[in-house]
């Protein structure tokens, strides 16, 4: 039975602003969007995105719109199948998106390291080490527990 109020749901209205802007789909992104050493991404298959890991599931969607999504999986979706596929972590498109977010904002502002060419950072195991961790972990006092409250 169809949603009394669609645009109440947040699904729906992810595809309706996907639309609205004409977002690229997750396939799209997929080709798109190169890794490190500018080797294409793997898109999901159509029966990782149909059968998922866990996941949302595509069983009420009329064959019609099964057949749109797996050839057109919107962005969002796209990028939980794929965390579906690595316990819940970004991967691939999904963590793509999120690090060229975070380093375009960095390169955006006045006040960035990443404009500062004498900048090393001191925060890791050691001078030519620094992750992403070490950063967390300075910004929690070194607390793990407070980093990950739930545990593993």
């Amino acid at each position: 039975m169809p949603e009394p109020q669609p645009e109440k749901n947040l699904a729906f209205r992810n595809l309706l602003r996907a639309s609205m802007v004409t977002l690229a789909t997750g396939q799209q992104m997929a080709r798109f969007l190169k890794n490190k050493k500018n080797i294409p991404m793997t898109p999901l298959t159509r029966a990782q995105i149909r059968d998922g890991n866990g996941g949302a599931s595509l069983a009420s969607l009329s064959p019609a719109q099964r057949d749109a999504v797996l050839r057109n999986a919107p962005l969002w979706f796209y990028v939980l199948r794929e965390a579906e596929f690595n316990q819940g972590k970004l991967q691939g498109v999904g963590a793509q998106l999120v690090a060229e977010t975070f380093h375009r904002a960095m390169e955006g502002s006045k006040f960035s390291i990443v404009r500062d060419k004498s900048f090393r950072p001191s925060l890791g195991p050691d001078k030519k080490t620094f992750g992403m961790v070490d950063l967390l972990l300075f910004a929690f006092d070194g607390k793990k527990n407070l980093l990950n409250p739930l545990g593993d």
